[in-house]
């Protein structure tokens, strides 16, 4: 069964808004610093996505894209205890980084990279070496 009503409007949105519901429903979100400089590249990276990680990761950092590099390691900073929870609240962090992780399942499945599954789904144009008999009935072929 589906949400009943208007979806929910974006924290900031509602603050541009107004408060229209009452004192103390319209709260910023929590929001992770976000460091000036761009991340280093994960040390797994070798090669050719190397590269890729230089040439795309400035663009995607400006964009506030790279956040799950970024909240994955500011949780790893914290205390055990406050990696899930603050107080009684779930940690904005965790929040962060399980949303990011999810999107990159989602955009990635489509070119195969979310495993064996969305692998199989993938569809591509085989060459293939023409045959002996290619071009003796009108195939359009040349012989090997």
């Amino acid at each position: 069964m589906g949400r009943r009503g208007p979806p929910p409007m974006h924290p900031h949105l509602r603050l541009l808004k107004g408060n229209p519901g009452g004192p103390g429903r319209a709260r910023p979100p929590i929001e992770p610093t976000i460091p000036d400089a761009i991340p280093a590249p994960p040390a797994f990276l070798t090669g050719y996505a190397l590269e890729q990680w230089r040439a795309v990761a400035p663009e995607l950092y400006r964009c506030g894209l790279l956040r799950w590099k970024d909240a994955c390691e500011a949780l790893q900073a914290l205390p055990e205890a406050e990696r899930l929870v603050v107080g009684r609240k779930p940690q904005p962090l965790a929040k962060i980084a399980r949303n990011a992780a999810d999107d990159m399942m989602r955009f990635g499945g489509p070119f195969g990279l979310s495993g064996p599954a969305s692998r199989s789904r993938l569809h591509g144009v085989v060459k293939q070496a023409a045959g002996k008999f290619a071009g003796l009935l009108g195939g359009g072929g040349e012989p090997a």
